[in-house]
């Protein structure tokens, strides 16, 4: 082959490790809460299917992105996405089933959040690609270990710092504020302060993390607490599957 496609190969790899930072906080935190061994399936599953997603949404982000309101329905499901994920309550309840059923819904959160937060990323892998689908589709599969990694690598530090459980959904929070603002058929509807400012991504992420705060306090949940819920959830679950 070509020097060009090897360097081509090359940047594709870097652009999609680049862009799927928020995409490794998004699997980390839906899959914290599973047995170890559902998690490790949880993340194969979730980064596999999500660069499938992403080879198809680079063919077809740029029609995608035409049309009004889509990104402001896509930031919407993101900011449902983090409040679920920074306030889901424990579910031990049920058999091997339901087992399946918390694997099948950390995998679909996966799968949803990276679509929704893909569809301008893949615009900037297009570009390197050039049309050349067969270097698109061998770049992002070789990128799906270090997305694993990642997201390995972010679970083990919530263990120690459960605060990142907060920082990750804010993450999500303003990455759905930007999507919102970058929105054509939204802006003539926003206050002109905000058009092109990062004000609105801001107050989303201060709103979703404090108010995920405030339930979670209620209920008398701490960011450690939180993780502890969860781990203990996944061994009483692990326990019934087995």
């Amino acid at each position: 082959m070509h020097m060009e496609f090897w360097i081509a190969l090359m940047q594709i790899m870097m652009v999609n490790i680049v862009l799927s930072g928020d995409n490794a906080v998004v699997i980390a935190l839906a899959a914290r809460g599973l047995p170890l061994r559902q998690q490790k399936t949880a993340i194969l599953w979730g980064s596999g299917g999500a660069v499938v997603l992403r080879i198809i949404l680079t063919v077809v982000a740029v029609a995608l992105l035409k049309i009004p309101f889509l990104q402001f329905i896509g930031g919407l499901l993101l900011v449902w996405i983090a409040y679920q994920l920074l306030t889901e309550e424990e579910e031990v309840e049920g058999t091997s089933h339901h087992g399946h059923g918390n694997l099948m819904s950390a995998v679909k959160t996966i799968l949803i959040a990276d679509v929704v937060m893909s569809l301008d990323n893949t615009l900037a892998i297009a570009g390197v690609a050039k049309g050349n689908y067969l270097l698109l589709g061998v770049g992002l599969a070789l990128s799906i270990p270090l997305v694993v990694f990642g997201s390995t690598l972010i679970m083990r530090l919530m263990d120690r710092f459960p605060i990142i459980v907060y920082i990750g959904a804010g993450l999500i929070a303003y990455t759905a504020g930007e999507m919102i603002d970058s929105d054509l058929a939204v802006q003539p509807y926003l206050p002109s302060f905000l058009q092109g400012e990062p004000y609105l991504a801001i107050a989303l992420t201060i709103t979703i993390v404090g108010y995920g705060w405030w339930c979670n306090t209620r209920r008398g949940r701490t960011p450690h607490d939180v993780l502890v819920a969860d781990e203990e959830a996944a061994e009483r679950l692990e326990d019934k599957i087995n």
